[in-house]
């Protein structure tokens, strides 16, 4: 296998975040289970997998903690991989869910739902700053904002630059931008289809928003958990315009999310031989060239798409798949 450069991309972060998948705190046995998945971020939930009841919720947050706390290290999954989503912070359970939570060292990624403005970004970092003085952990908080309001989107690019007044190690780091389609219907009257052309805007929106302040964009859960096939559209869908990942509901649903969010083999050897031949071009002082195309013809190939294809090695190397030689 060839070592190809991908220098000067501006992307140090390896780390694959493809799959997301939801666990409810509620359940000792899904605890247990989420031990064995293979999904990159585990997002242990205390919001809508919970019931409401201020008992359910207490129970839930209690049993999560007692998890985090007496389960084996060698066993829980690598802080990386933990995120949880708490309660939102209108609600009476924020504040002893983040306190609580914040107690682990394992807990290294917040997911926020209901983020409808910096103000309540702001609110969030107070609280990890009051949570974290009681304890000295060296690592920034990585925060993920849900979009899930008109408000939320109309706010995108003010939510997405929005970085800790106390800084990430104190106040925590935004870190990505995740997209709760049906929080977001029932906001604003959307209308759900098959096709999902209506939320092609704000998808879109929340995509761009993300890339341009070097966040992750996480994709809407797919609810049709039964049909594989239709989660595979979604998922080649969202990839297409921009996202990084997907939340899962189903641990089934793992598979297909990482075997889709990632370049096939024919984008791999496409961003190979744009790599090989344009380091050829530059070595004859050319900054274009000509790349032979399937059925005949050949496309000019210049700076951005050699942008792409360093993107495209780079994910692919992450994702531990071979890259072709093309010498």
């Amino acid at each position: 296998m060839r070592t190809l450069s991908t220098a000067g991309n501006g992307k140090t972060d390896q780390t694959l975040r493809r799959s997301y998948l939801y666990v409810p705190s509620s359940s000792d046995r899904m605890l247990d289970k989420s031990l064995s998945t293979p999904s990159d971020v585990i997002i242990y939930d205390l919001e809508d997998s919970v019931p409401p009841s201020p008992h359910d919720k207490d129970s839930a947050r209690q049993r999560l903690s007692t998890f985090l706390s007496h389960t084996p290290e060698h066993k829980l999954p690598h802080p990386e991989r933990i995120a949880v989503r708490l309660n939102d912070i209108t609600t009476p359970f924020f504040e002893n869910d983040i306190s609580e939570i914040l107690k682990s060292p394992f807990v290294r990624t917040l997911v926020l739902p209901k983020i409808h403005s910096v103000r309540d970004l702001r609110h969030v970092s107070r609280a990890i700053r009051t949570s974290r003085a009681r304890t000295s952990t060296p690592f920034p908080i990585r925060i993920v904002a849900s979009v899930e309001s008109a408000r939320s989107a109309l706010n995108l690019g003010e939510i997405a630059s929005w970085t800790s007044e106390y800084g990430p190690d104190a106040g925590g780091k935004l870190g990505a931008l995740l997209f709760a389609a049906e929080d977001y219907c029932a906001d604003t009257s959307v209308v759900r289809t098959p096709s999902r052309l209506e939320l092609l805007y704000v998808r879109s929106q929340i995509a761009i928003a993300a890339k341009a302040f070097g966040l992750d964009s996480i994709d809407m859960v797919c609810v049709n958990y039964k049909d594989l096939n239709y989660l595979k559209d979604e998922c080649e869908d969202g990839r297409r315009l921009g996202f990084n990942g997907k939340q899962a509901i189903h641990p089934t649903q793992v598979d297909i999310i990482h075997s889709t969010f990632v370049p096939t083999e024919k984008e791999i050897l496409r961003a190979a031989k744009i790599l090989h031949q344009m380091e050829a071009a530059h070595s004859s002082q050319k900054g274009a060239f000509g790349l032979e195309m399937e059925g005949g013809g050949k496309e000019m190939i210049d700076a951005p798409m050699l942008k792409q294809a360093e993107n495209i090695i780079r994910v692919a190397k992450a994702a531990g798949l071979e890259i072709p030689g093309v010498g």
